[in-house]
C-alpha cells in the first residue's frame, strides 16, 4: 500500500459517508410531500419483505399528497397497512385501486424535532468521517514504520488527509443548513 492508496481509499470512504448522509437526510420529512418518504417502507409481498417501489408505482399527485397505486389489486390493503405502520406519521387512504397519502403541514414542535434529528444524523457523519481520518492517519503511520515512506511524505499525506475531512465536514455542514432550512420553511 501506498500513500497515494491510503489518499484514494480515505476520499472515497468520506463520499461513502456524504451519500449515507443525503440517503439519510432524504428520508427527513418536510412540509412538503415527496416520494422519497416512502423509498424505505416495507411491504409483505407473498411472505416476503420487499420495498414498496418494487411492488407499487409511487407518484405526486400534487403538493400535499402522494399517490401509490399497487401493481396487483390484492396488494392495496397491506400497501396501505405497511405506510401506517411505518411510523411517518401519514395516514393513507384508499380511493378505488389508488392510495392516496397526504402528508399533514408540520407543527412548530414537530418541525424542531426534524431539525434535531438533521442535526443528529449530520454529527453521526462527522464522526464517521473522523474515524475514516483515524484510520488513514493509522495507515500512513504504518507505512512510515515499514520505512514505505519518509516522514516528511507521511505529515504531508497527514495534512492532505486533514484538507479532505475538512472539506467533508463543510460538505456535511452545508447540507445541514440547507435541510434545516428546508425544514423550517413552512
Amino acid at each position: 500500500m501506498t500513500i497515494a492508496d491510503v489518499k484514494k481509499n480515505t476520499d472515497q470512504r468520506m463520499h461513502k459517508s456524504i451519500d449515507t448522509l443525503k440517503a439519510d437526510l432524504a428520508k427527513v420529512r418536510t412540509g412538503r410531500a415527496h416520494v422519497g418518504i416512502l423509498d424505505h417502507v416495507q411491504v409483505d409481498y407473498y411472505g416476503n419483505p420487499t420495498l414498496l417501489t418494487q411492488v407499487a408505482n409511487v407518484t405526486l399527485i400534487d403538493a400535499r399528497t402522494i399517490g401509490v397505486q399497487p401493481w396487483e389489486k390484492k396488494m392495496i390493503a397491506v400497501v396501505e397497512k405497511a405506510i401506517r405502520e411505518a411510523d411517518l406519521g401519514l395516514n393513507p387512504a384508499t380511493q378505488g385501486d389508488m392510495i392516496r397519502v397526504p402528508t399533514p403541514p408540520l407543527t412548530e414542535e414537530r418541525r424542531k424535532e426534524m431539525v434535531k434529528l438533521v442535526k443528529s444524523e449530520a454529527e453521526d457523519a462527522k464522526i464517521a468521517i473522523r474515524n475514516i481520518r483515524r484510520d488513514a492517519n493509522e495507515g500512513l503511520k504504518k507505512l512510515l514504520k515499514d520505512k514505505a515512506c519518509s516522514e516528511d511524505d507521511e505529515r504531508r499525506a497527514q495534512e492532505d488527509v486533514q484538507k479532505l475531512t475538512d472539506r467533508f465536514v463543510s460538505e456535511v455542514d452545508k447540507l445541514v443548513a440547507d435541510k434545516e432550512k428546508e425544514v423550517l420553511t413552512v
